[in-house]
């Protein structure tokens, strides 16, 4: 995978920045890609041809969408517009997608609906763009809201999701939340429709719940302004994003940067504006991570912040450790890059990977990000021994004392993108001569040991994977078995570093992963 521009410790690590060309095409902006709708016409590129889009008049309007987007780009502030291209492909990707499905007659009913609300969203925002404050209705490529003020500082959200991309994958969501003032210049509150209220629990219900038990948190809903757009985002509680809500069959787009749509239709109100900037330009950003980045305060803060942690710890560490959390950072931002298009559209989701999973893949780099600020903020280079917590870019370890002098770890390597091909950590044994080695009976065992303030797991299985296929091709069945999953020539190898205990540090099953 080429090196892409991330600006996020580009003078530290001297990154070169790659061209667009040399950048993988999941990896790019989609504000780099083209915003007319290609909908109407006889090339292989077209999905409905010229005569049926006149007869049902997709073809006039497509032709309005394309007008009124072109009329509002320009009204837009530098740092918004490639959050508006975004959001312009990402409606024509959906609709591209419910074109495949013509002959079906419920898509085609609403599919003219769909182009005529865009139609009427783009050019809202024409009327909106400069509105104040967080009252009025609010659109992006997938619904709208509509936030009406509250008692006191709080607000009601109406929110209406309609996303088709064809066939069955489809997906509505009619919800509504209040939400009031929170932490970190956010307003934060709970989905709940007026129609999903809790019952009141009964005197029996009280009585046989378990007194010990702690309520579950619930999903949480936050909204704050980032420059001109509404930043809307999905936070998940202890069961995921929502439990069972009335009139909404998934969150997944919630998620997402809305703009403003029409004039206010009451006294705007108050609400701070500033746009959250990250440490690279917003006005130009080069791969889908960095436009959700700019996109969103909270992993616009993220970014300030690791880049603040990377300038502190460095100049106290050695050179040896130096060298390999440097390059370990590397391989740090070109995952960091992969992460939320991975999410965005998951392979793994083989039926729905068309569609845009806004919510999991913001979930999934908020987690990542926070990881690793929770690695160099806590950077344990004092650290003695072999017990602890170990973290690189692509594994992680837990390493525990036992009373009868044996340390025991458990954790996991992984491939980005492909969690069936990792290598598990689960290895008991003793430190002979300042080497663990693993009680199993193998050519190979489980190793760990310190080289200045990194641990090296298994440093000789890098040579050993090379000998598990025999110059043929073929599996070398007398080779020592192998460490890792899909492929036997995975080596379970990896260098990593000290990390202090924080419930930012992802748990040894991956689920940032």
């Amino acid at each position: 995978m080429s090196m892409p521009r991330l600006a996020t410790f580009a003078v530290a690590l001297s990154l070169v920045p790659a061209s667009a060309s040399a950048m993988d095409d999941y990896l790019r902006a989609s504000n780099s890609k083209p915003t007319p709708v290609r909908l109407c016409g006889e090339t292989d590129a077209d999905r409905i041809k010229t005569a049926l889009c006149k007869e049902h008049g997709y073809d006039k309007l497509v032709a309005r969408i394309d007008k009124a987007f072109d009329a509002v780009l320009p009204k837009t502030p530098a740092n918004i517009r490639p959050l508006l291209k975004r959001d312009q492909t990402w409606f024509n990707e959906m609709i591209l997608e419910a074109a495949a499905d013509m002959d079906d007659g419920d898509i085609r009913t609403g599919f003219a609906e769909t182009l005529r609300s865009r139609v009427a969203a783009l050019e809202g925002m024409a009327d909106g763009i400069g509105r104040t404050g967080f009252t009025g209705r609010w659109s992006s490529a997938f619904g709208g809201i509509a936030v009406t003020p509250a008692e006191g500082d709080a607000y009601r959200l109406a929110i209406n999701i309609r996303v088709n991309y064809g066939s069955d994958r489809h997906t509505a969501c009619t919800v509504g939340a209040l939400v009031k003032p929170a932490a970190g210049g956010w307003l934060a509150g709970s989905l709940l429709p007026e129609e999903a209220a809790p019952a009141k629990a009964s005197a029996d219900d009280k009585a046989t719940a378990d007194a010990k038990s702690e309520p579950k948190k619930p999903a949480t809903i936050k909204m704050r302004r980032q420059g001109e757009t509404l930043r809307v985002a999905i936070v998940a509680g202890d069961e995921g994003w929502t439990n069972d809500l009335p009139g909404c069959e998934s969150v997944e787009q919630i998620t997402a940067s809305y703009f403003p749509d029409g004039k206010p239709e009451a006294a705007p109100g108050k609400a701070d504006t500033t746009f959250v900037t990250p440490t690279f330009d917003c006005t130009d950003p080069k791969t889908a991570t960095e436009e959700e980045i700019c996109s969103d305060p909270d992993l616009a803060d993220n970014d300030q912040r690791l880049n603040r942690a990377w300038k502190v710890l460095l100049p106290r560490l050695d050179d040896v450790t130096r060298r390999a959390l440097t390059e370990d950072q590397r391989h740090w931002v070109k995952a960091q890059a992969a992460q939320f298009p991975q999410f965005l559209h998951p392979a793994w989701e083989k039926r729905t990977s068309q569609m845009h999973y806004t919510t999991d893949a913001r979930d999934h780099l908020n987690g990542l990000q926070r990881e690793r600020i929770a690695l160099l903020e806590g950077f344990d280079d004092r650290r003695t021994g072999l017990a602890g917590i170990w973290l690189a870019y692509n594994a992680i370890i837990k390493i525990t004392a036992n009373a009868d002098g044996t340390l025991s770890g458990r954790g996991w390597k992984w491939e980005q993108g492909d969690w069936k091909a990792g290598c598990d950590y689960a290895m008991t044994g003793k430190v002979v001569n300042g080497i663990f080695r693993a009680d199993e009976k193998r050519k190979n065992p489980d190793t760990l040991e310190r080289d200045h303030a990194t641990l090296i797991v298994n440093r000789l299985d890098d040579a050993f994977a090379k000998k598990r296929w025999k110059k043929d091709g073929t599996e070398d069945e007398t080779a020592d078995e192998a460490k890792c999953r899909r492929n036997v020539s995975n080596s379970s190898t990896a260098k990593l570093f000290p990390a202090r205990p924080s419930p930012d540090i992802d748990n040894l099953g991956g689920s940032i992963r």
